[in-house]
């Protein structure tokens, strides 16, 4: 038994890209960007300075370039007919030199595409373009690329569930740990470890996290905690929890490289009624999203339905960002539900739903589970659940399960 994507699989994905380049008259592609490559030649890596790409060729053929260092991991992992390496960057000979006689080997001579020109700048590397290279301005084919990876299959969809058990696991444990007095790195660091060292225990000989991030499951606050609670996308500052803070949470884990995205608001004690209210409004905008989430709808229309919601409740002075996104291989993915992606949405693609009333001195906020796009209707990889912390540290949930439904505060005397 394993939980990995299979080699069927890769090369189905592989045989449609290849049928791209013959349709646009391609000799073959280049792609640099770690998830592509992860997503058609099933090789996890860290990038740095050393460049790494992907070659396809229109007849189906993979080829990968590697820094010597990585010479047998890639030939240990990765889906492709042959591996390249050259023996360092910068070096002598500048590893582009390598691609170069790579490309010409496989016989992508003429017209190509890649999803940039040439290796990204980063890290300190400093290198030609494809078209410095070659003397060929490769076509772009990341669009196409995006759209293939956006639809995902069963397969990818059981890695996302999985990853979410794991994810909830680790934030239960958080809520349990969560405490005035207490800093988030040490509540976040216990609470993660204890979900990766159970996760390890159930599933351990069938789990890789192909994380560049992460080796297991994960739970924390990300510095959203107090007034910073306001502030999205916040970073971590070893903050001590106080009573009355409201708390924005995240959790997921990595599982073959799939990630989910697990997101709740919590307050440590009784609410306020204005944080009530704005929590009622919260909740209330998400289910207008989930009904606005339907096969065939565009992603634009989702974000329409919403700022509607706005509208009618007087609520733009709160509002900060869209509605949501995709997830997979990267915590961010297209399409995504802004009023400006006119996307068509698809049975197989994964969305968070990301709603919110950010009020500075009372913030509010509930992230949805992703949501999966059925034939028929959303499905929820786990229930929808609001944590609530008393100075006494018992908790109450509400589960709302899969039918979504207004949650309501409870608290445990």
């Amino acid at each position: 038994m394993t939980l990995a994507i299979q080699q069927p699989e890769y090369e189905e994905r592989l045989a449609a890209l290849a049928e791209h380049l013959l349709e646009h008259r391609l000799t073959g592609a280049v792609l640099f960007d770690p998830y592509y490559v992860l997503y058609y030649a099933g090789f996890a890596f860290a990038p740095t300075e050393r460049p790494i790409a992907f070659v396809l060729t229109a007849d189906g053929k993979g080829g990968m370039l590697v820094p010597r260092l990585e010479r047998e991991h890639a030939q240990a992992n990765a889906s492709v007919e042959h591996v390249a390496d050259y023996p360092e960057y910068p070096s002598e000979t500048h590893p582009m030199e390598s691609l170069r006689g790579l490309l010409e080997e496989m016989g992508v001579t003429g017209p190509f595409g890649a999803d940039q020109d040439g290796y990204p700048w980063v890290l300190g590397y400093r290198g030609p373009t494809l078209t410095e290279l070659t003397g060929t301005t490769p076509e772009k084919i990341t669009a196409f690329v995006e759209d293939q990876m956006a639809v995902k299959s069963v397969a990818e969809i059981e890695l996302i569930r999985e990853s979410s058990k794991w994810g909830n696991l680790a934030h239960v444990l958080l809520q349990r740990y969560t405490r005035p007095g207490l800093t988030e790195s040490e509540v976040s660091r216990r609470a993660s470890t204890e979900a990766s060292l159970a996760m390890l225990d159930a599933i351990g000989p069938l789990y890789r996290a192909q994380s560049f991030f992460f080796d297991g499951a994960g739970a924390g606050y990300r510095g959203q905690i107090g007034r910073n609670a306001a502030i999205p996308h916040a970073l971590a500052n070893n903050i001590v929890f106080q009573a009355g803070d409201v708390l924005v949470t995240g959790a997921t884990a990595p599982v073959w490289g799939y990630l989910s995205e697990l997101e709740r608001t919590m307050v440590i004690g009784p609410p306020t009624p204005e944080q009530q209210r704005l929590f009622d409004h919260m909740v209330a905008l998400q289910n207008v999203a989930f009904e606005a989430i339907k096969p065939g709808a565009r992603c634009s229309d989702v974000d329409r339905a919403v700022r509607a919601y706005y509208d009618k409740h007087d609520l733009w002075d709160y509002w900060k960002h869209h509605v949501g996104h995709c997830i997979g291989l990267r915590y961010h993915e297209g399409p995504f539900l802004d009023i400006g992606d006119d996307t068509e949405i698809k049975p197989g693609m994964v969305f968070t739903v990301d709603e919110f009333a950010r009020k500075q001195r009372e913030h509010h906020r509930v992230a949805a589970p992703p949501v999966r796009m059925e034939e028929v209707r959303p499905q929820h990889a786990f229930p929808l659940e609001s944590h609530l912390l008393r100075n006494s540290l018992r908790s109450s949930v509400v589960r709302v399960g899969d039918q979504l439904q207004p949650l309501q505060f409870e608290f445990l005397k």
